[in-house]
């Protein structure tokens, strides 16, 4: 082995035992901020636990929502709505679940057949999201509950017992964001979902790449605002690791309310942005002409995919490769009448803008910012 050779090694690992260390450090000082220092969404220092989405919610989530159990939304912490569309039957896992107000309302839109999981790295979170399992069960008129609660780490799915290719659905709100490394909170998301699964997750970004300096603050580090990823790395990270171009569905800005924070983060800004990202087989190489037959539920005679593709019932488009496959390979399928064109698809040889991904430009376009809303939920 020359020396150039073990010269990298070194540097390598020694790269991984920082990050390690930085991880475990940053793990302490989340734990500790949602754990015991924030009782309620009224403690954060942001207005993200408290932005509308820049959609409305679909009526059986709204349904669900108004079910979960008054104490579990209080503690309520996320940036968005993690609820997709036909989830009847499917096996969601919750990364970072907190208080498990999601996972109550994913318990209902999965249905008895269907499994939630929700994972949390704090104590007093996975006990105050157990307290409510059987409460919700009962509520649902099920036979057996579908929703349970594991502590575990996002970069250590399979020690927490989550299996490869076990999952329909991968969510997330507002968390990601807290944790350092988020290629390995990606990768494993990528290995627990099934072919054809999907990560649909809300988090928080910023509009340019945060400096060093904020991730030695405790409190930028809580309020997730010095592990926001830039949105345009976002799009590398996902496709880096095998996931498809990330699809926006909805964007709204975030605002901070503390002067100190303010002053600290200067000209960085933040918005949520919820994102949804599939888990393919090779890509199709041409593009196709699709007809949605109204099946989804909820979308009888429209089905809003993300901000920029809306399939009207009985209503003929063409759509990109990547689209196609979505289209093909998921649980989607069977809600669309299919027929692959034989041109290429110019797009796949072309590098992309991906400007229509930005939730801040999608926030000024439908003017969702600062509104008032329930803390609970209801």
């Amino acid at each position: 082995m020359n020396y150039a050779t073990t010269f990298l090694r070194t540097l390598a690992v020694r790269h991984k035992v920082q990050t390690l260390s930085m991880s475990s450090a940053v793990h302490e000082n989340v734990k500790n901020y949602y754990g015991s220092r924030l009782e309620t969404s009224d403690d954060l220092q942001t207005n993200a636990a408290c932005v509308m989405p820049s959609r409305p919610l679909p009526k059986s989530a709204c349904e669900a929502l108004k079910q979960v159990h008054p104490d579990v939304c209080k503690r309520y912490f996320g940036c968005g709505l993690v609820i997709p569309e036909k989830l009847e039957g499917c096996a969601v896992l919750d990364l970072g679940s907190g208080s498990g107000r999601d996972c109550y309302v994913l318990s209902k839109l999965v249905g008895e057949r269907g499994q939630v999981i929700g994972l949390d790295m704090t104590d007093e979170m996975i006990v105050a999201s157990q307290k409510y399992v059987q409460y919700h069960q009962e509520k649902f008129g099920y036979s057996k509950p579908n929703t349970m609660f594991v502590k575990g780490y996002m970069e250590k799915l399979s020690d927490a017992g989550i299996l490869n290719n076990s999952l329909d659905v991968v969510v997330s709100n507002c968390v990601i964001c807290l944790c350092p490394d988020k290629r390995t909170v990606i990768s494993e998301a990528y290995k627990v979902l099934k072919e054809g699964g999907e990560l649909y997750y809300s988090d928080m970004y910023a509009s340019k790449v945060v400096p060093d300096s904020f991730k030695e603050d405790p409190v930028l580090w809580g309020e997730g605002m010095a592990g926001a990823l830039y949105w345009r790395d976002l799009i590398t990270l996902m496709k880096d690791i095998g996931f498809s171009t990330p699809h926006l569905v909805a964007g709204s800005h975030i605002v901070v309310h503390n002067p100190d924070l303010q002053r600290k983060t200067g000209d960085v800004k933040y918005a949520s942005g919820t994102y949804r990202i599939f888990k393919l087989p090779q890509n199709s190489k041409t593009r196709a002409l699709v007809t949605y037959k109204g099946t989804v539920p909820d979308c009888a005679e429209c089905f809003e995919f993300d901000a920029s593709h809306s399939f009207k019932t009985n209503v003929q488009v063409e759509v990109d490769a990547e689209m196609a496959a979505i289209l093909q390979n998921t649980r989607f399928s069977t809600d669309f009448d299919i027929t692959m064109l034989d041109t290429p698809d110019p797009n796949q040889s072309s590098t992309p803008q991906y400007c229509h991904l930005s939730p801040f430009l999608l926030a000024d376009k439908l003017g969702s910012s600062v509104k008032q809303c329930s803390k609970t939920g209801h």
